[in-house]
């Protein structure tokens, strides 16, 4: 058996005495017929997949910040920086579980990396020089340019980038309370900004982590700090917004990642989740009533960092993965 099938085969022994604790629910008074379920990728400071009934199998033995399935079965990890990798890297898993470093980090941090359509990856780099590059499969770089951000905190420069359908790249930007969309050489085309209206001296820390361009030009937003999920329209206008007063109880607690779903409905995980209270749910499902549709908790104080929901009902999702 190779060493990585074999570490893994061991986690998921360690991980399944938690197996118990996994609480999935349905939406409040659901019947049978409507109750939701769903498999998915977590990431985080540990890193599994988990299936429809809860039960975890697969895992990788090392924290990671982003990550993705890939119609072939591949995952392609985000990893947060170790001894072995102090820059972070970008990984890919095959299905026989050949590990490949697809992109050594440079500087502080390796903060996301987005498989795109054509093959590519759009990986950010945080550090003295903030930079997002898209490579090809060999390493090769084809698109560099510096991120307009501050950069005296490394760490919350920027995180989950995301090529966009035109050829651009929409970029969450947490201390500087902005999304930026930038063209192929670095100009900002275009500026969100994430402040609570009205917060002048933005003592409420929405700082964006997660942005997703969805179909009718909206951009989706989770802000971390600031417990808030927003959908803006084209003009950067709030058209849409989640806060823990639309929850049965404060669910949202430093959202990090979400993914919008073919159905419309939003995922959105809670990174703090559990901290404080073990069975708070990590991953809570809305739809655009914010009627809570399905939610997942785990009995454990470690948090998701971001995900990747996979089917739903026994079904792979279809169209483009939006997270």
């Amino acid at each position: 058996m190779p060493k990585l099938l074999r570490i893994c085969f061991i986690t998921a022994l360690l991980f399944a005495f938690t197996t118990s604790h996994i609480n999935i629910q349905p939406a409040l008074g659901a019947d049978e017929s409507d109750v939701v379920t769903h498999g998915f990728l977590a990431c985080g400071k540990t890193t599994y997949i988990v299936d429809e009934s809860g039960t975890k199998t697969w895992s990788y033995p090392h924290s990671t910040r982003d990550g993705y399935v890939l119609d072939s079965g591949e995952i392609v990890l985000t990893l947060s920086k170790s001894k072995k990798h102090p820059g972070g890297a970008v990984v890919a898993i095959a299905t026989d579980g050949t590990e490949t470093v697809l992109w050594k980090g440079s500087q502080a941090e390796v903060n996301s990396a987005h498989p795109t359509d054509s093959g590519t990856l759009v990986i950010t780099e945080a550090g003295n020089n903030p930079r997002l590059v898209e490579i090809d499969r060999d390493g090769n770089v084809l698109v560099e340019f510096s991120l307009q951000c501050q950069k005296p905190n490394f760490h919350m420069q920027t995180r989950m980038a995301r090529k966009l359908s035109d050829g651009t790249y929409l970029v969450p930007h947490l201390l500087n309370f902005a999304v930026h969309q930038y063209d192929a050489a670095g100009n900002v085309l275009n500026k969100i900004d994430t402040t609570v209206p009205g917060d002048t001296e933005r003592k409420i820390h929405s700082w964006p982590f997660t942005a997703i361009r969805h179909h009718d030009g909206h951009t989706l937003v989770c802000c971390t700090n600031g417990n808030r999920v927003v959908d803006f329209d084209e003009n950067g206008e709030i058209a849409w917004q989640l806060t823990n007063e639309d929850l049965p109880g404060p669910w949202l607690q430093d959202p990090c990642g979400s993914q919008l779903l073919p159905n419309g409905n939003i995922v959105i995980t809670s990174y703090a989740g559990g901290r404080a209270d073990v069975d708070a749910p990590k991953l809570i499902e809305i739809n655009k009533a914010k009627e809570v549709v399905w939610t997942y908790s785990d009995g454990q104080k470690v948090g998701i960092h971001h995900f990747q929901i996979l089917t739903t009902n026994g079904q792979k999702l279809a169209g483009p993965i939006l997270k």
